[in-house]
């Protein structure tokens, strides 16, 4: 036995989260002589055992049997602000200032527009306008899309910045400033106690996604002072295709945070069916329309597998884990073939590695047929994300033993 493979052993034995695995549904057989190894966590979540019994129930009992009497016999209407708060502990919020529902794009168009309208009301007639949104020049599509489309109904103009150059580029015309904790295609964790606090020097207002972080390392909303917050739930939190996404608004901030879409079921008064509209107190601000309820149940009865587990234990075994597969990377996968895109320090680095080479999507077509499943980024990048609760250092090793069996056999097909 290798080396690396004996360090895995004993990584594994010495893992205080190695139990959680049991928790999910997970395919052993790989192909080619190994168990499955499933590093794509960090696009979709594996599924925990205990959700689909509890959709089951969801489906049959309480919309089968009860019916309408579930909004309240079975708390559907409360469902977004209680597992709102199932999810602060996980991104460092107190309770009372997340509500869950809509999709992630919906929620970052509400706090981009709900964050010019905050420094709009803070300046008031005083200094120049505040007509400038912000926004992370690498950031993924989407969050580029809805903050133009923001930019045009706020009449702002749209800059985008690397988050490296923000603090220089941040002034008196800034209203808001849009910005991913981790990068999707690097990996690399973006400074958020700096940005932040650059953001609030100049006075403006920040909106965080935290898509690539939730889940896999402490965000310290509340600790730092973000002004709101954005993510999905279907990636480190497991809340299945389509999960619907959170809001957060600090609660200094929500008096006066102003939705653009305002809803029934944001209104102070849902079922008074006012032709005013007037803001429900609190994070209710952030409801639109009526709640997804059987993906949100789903995403509830995920949440369980958080139950006794720390995010910073999370935290150590992924840096633990990312390290591990650079050592194995580097000690199988022949010199020169892969470039890795993830920083290495371990305060520059969320919970994926991300590797460059010139055919990384024929690369991943044959690591996923062996079972070793990650992602291909156009043009030329294969991500592995490391979901601690549920990948293993055995996982890590035999995955990359099979990327260097692979680029070993493609460069032998093409003589290189």
């Amino acid at each position: 036995m290798s080396e690396p493979r004996l360090r895995a052993k004993e990584l594994d034995a010495a893992d205080g989260l190695a139990a959680q695995r049991a928790e999910f549904v997970l395919e052993e057989d790989g192909g080619a002589g190994g168990d499955a190894v499933y590093l794509d966590g960090n696009s979709l979540g594996a599924l925990p055992v205990a959700v689909p019994g509890r959709v089951e129930d969801v489906v049959r009992r309480q919309w089968g049997e009860l019916r309408i009497r579930s909004w309240t016999e079975s708390g559907w209407w409360t469902a977004p602000e209680r597992i709102g708060d199932r999810i602060a502990p996980l991104v460092g919020a107190a309770a009372g200032q997340i509500v869950v529902g809509d999709s992630t794009s919906v929620n970052v168009f509400k706090a981009v527009v709900g964050a010019v309208r905050l420094a709009r009301s803070a300046d008031g007639a005083a200094g120049p306008a505040r007509d400038e949104i912000v926004v992370d020049a690498t950031t993924f599509p989407t969050d580029g899309y809805i903050a133009e489309s923001a930019a045009r109904m706020t009449g702002c103009t749209l800059r985008p910045v690397p988050p490296s150059e923000i603090p220089d580029a941040l002034g008196d015309r800034t209203a808001a400033v849009l910005l991913n904790h981790v990068d999707y295609r690097t990996g690399r964790l973006h400074d958020l106690p700096a940005l932040t606090a650059a953001v609030h020097a100049a006075g403006a207002y920040v909106v965080w996604d935290l898509c690539h972080s939730a889940g896999a390392l402490p965000v310290g909303l509340d600790e730092h002072g973000v002004d709101l917050a954005v993510g999905c739930t279907y990636k480190y939190l497991n809340g299945g295709p389509g999960a619907p996404a959170y809001l957060y608004v600090r609660a200094g901030l929500q008096d006066r945070f102003d939705s653009p879409l305002p809803g029934w079921n944001s209104h102070a008064e849902p079922f008074g069916m006012r032709p005013e509209y007037a803001p429900a107190p609190g994070a209710l601000r952030g409801r639109v329309g009526t709640p997804d309820i059987l993906s949100m149940l789903a995403l509830e009865a995920a949440l369980d597998v958080w139950d006794g587990v720390t995010v910073e234990a999370v935290r150590a075994k992924s840096l633990a884990l990312t390290d591990f597969f650079l050592e194995c990377v580097e000690a199988y996968v022949p010199e020169g073939r892969v470039e890795c895109l993830t920083p290495r320090p371990h305060g520059e680095r969320g919970s994926q590695i991300a590797l460059r080479c010139p055919d990384a999507g024929d690369v991943m077509e044959r690591l996923i047929e062996r079972g070793v499943v990650g992602d291909f980024r156009h043009p030329d990048v294969l991500r592995f994300g490391f979901t601690p609760l549920y990948v293993g250092f055995a996982d890590t090793e035999r995955a990359a033993r099979v990327l260097a069996e692979v680029l070993v056999e493609m460069s032998a097909e093409t003589g290189a």
